[in-house]
């Protein structure tokens, strides 16, 4: 294995079987999306676009997967606070359009929690894996906000229209075999073997017949590309709108606020 490419919170590491993985390393912060997080993400995943081996696995070592937005870096901005929101959004966006179009398959493990855009980061594989412990939680609409990354045109489409609005309008939790049981992830493994059934399943496909591999994935997201990339640019408007409006930035900073411990 290769040294990661960069110290960023989000790395770049080339196995030797042709898989290349996309590493959220950040695990301190739960790989929390601000700004900086976010660019890092859109440029790691442009540079794997650009030479994506045989097949690509997305995970992140540690506790989380990805807890979504970093609301910390959300409030205190006042008039801005919208401006930065869609920053985020769009660099975030970016990265998950350019992960979709991958010509290669796309495997992601998520371990832990996968909570707002952390969703549809998780949800991009054309495989997605997923230990048993993992909790996935909206949460947008608990902060005044609407979903991003994608979580609002993946979720009805992989589960229905129903259960996606359950999800996006409660913010109800599913562990990993509620993921699996209702379809929103490929097949849901013990904690302990999680990336070792990642990483044997990326190489798998790395040894592949490449060409029918690549050729079956575009047969399955023929003409959504398209469809996608209009929708995060939806998403992204929306969210940033919300950002700005009282209700959003009270409700952040009161999730943020320390708790009293009765």
């Amino acid at each position: 294995m290769s040294l990661p490419l960069s110290t960023d919170p989000v790395r770049i590491v080339r196995h030797p079987e042709g898989v290349v993985e996309l590493r959220l390393d950040d695990p301190g912060r739960g790989n929390a999306l601000d700004l900086t997080t976010a660019e890092a993400l859109r440029d790691r995943a442009f540079e794997v676009a650009a030479d994506p081996g045989g097949a690509v696995l997305l995970r992140a070592p540690g506790g989380s997967f990805c807890v979504g937005g970093d609301l910390r870096s959300f409030t205190g901005r006042g008039a801005q606070t919208g401006a930065y929101v869609h920053a985020v959004a769009s660099a975030a966006h970016t990265a998950i359009q350019a992960l979709y179009e991958l010509p290669v398959p796309l495997v992601t493990a998520v371990s832990g929690a996968a909570a707002g855009g952390g969703i549809g980061l998780a949800l991009v594989g054309d495989i997605v894996l997923v230990a048993r412990s993992a909790r996935f939680r909206l949460a947008y609409t608990a902060i005044g906000l609407t979903p991003d990354c994608g979580a609002s045109w993946f979720l009805p489409r992989l589960v229905g229209p129903r259960r996606a609005a359950d999800l996006i309008l409660t913010n109800r939790v599913l562990t990993g075999d509620d993921a699996e049981r209702w379809g929103l992830v490929s097949r849901c493994v013990d904690d302990g073997e999680l990336d070792e059934t990642a990483h044997r399943t990326a190489t798998g496909l790395a040894a592949g017949a490449t060409e029918a591999l690549r050729a079956a994935k575009g047969l399955l997201r023929a003409g959504a590309g398209d469809d996608l990339r209009r929708h995060l640019a939806e998403e992204a408007r929306s969210i940033a709108a919300l950002a700005d409006g009282r209700e959003a930035q009270d409700r952040m900073a009161s999730f943020l606020a320390p708790k009293s411990v009765s």
